[in-house]
């Protein structure tokens, strides 16, 4: 067996050399005998329209309007807010559109969802788990995706709800 392997190599190498050659050699000819093709033309770039600001024109724009500074008005305290004392989940140190839904599983007369994590792992989540660095919190789960609830600051102080969902196979889509 230890003379075996060698002298098959040596035989599969001798096989190689001994082989005509004129086949490829033809073919190479055939290829270097082809008309180049044509290069695409350099696509014409737009020029964009340019816009000068004078100080004295318009509004400032560093000075809020009306509508925009009543958003601003400091928080009450009313509106939704995050639990600073709630412990926080594991998929909640991944940004929500890194997360992938991969599954769901009935088990027990509950749904759950099989999400999977950017390092590989596969978690089961139901509605009223975290998921996401938004305080993310699943509301329902349907066949094909993960309805979110996500807590966005706000400029005042606040946040604001904003609905975001995981579709089965697919990325956030928000």
């Amino acid at each position: 067996m230890k003379y075996l392997v060698p002298s098959l190599m040596i035989l599969l190498l001798a096989g190689c050399a001994s082989r005509d050659m004129s086949d490829l050699r033809s073919y190479v000819e055939e290829v270097k005998n082809r008309p180049p093709t044509p290069i695409e033309p350099i696509p014409q770039i737009k020029q964009s329209e340019t816009y000068l600001y004078a100080g004295s024109e318009g509004r400032n724009p560093f000075v809020p309007t009306e509508d925009v500074s009543d958003a601003m008005v400091a928080d009450t305290g009313t509106g939704p807010r995050p639990d600073p004392n709630r412990r926080k989940e594991e998929l909640e140190s991944y940004p929500l559109d890194s997360l992938r839904m991969v599954g769901t599983l009935d088990q027990n007369q509950a749904v759950w969802a099989l999400v999977q994590s950017p390092d590989g792992t596969i978690h089961r989540v139901k509605a009223g788990n975290y998921l996401g660095q938004n305080d993310g919190r699943i509301i329902s789960i349907e066949e094909e995706k993960i309805n979110v609830v996500e807590l966005i600051p706000n400029s005042g102080g606040g946040y604001l709800e904003r609905q975001a969902s995981l579709t089965l196979g697919e990325r956030d889509s928000s």
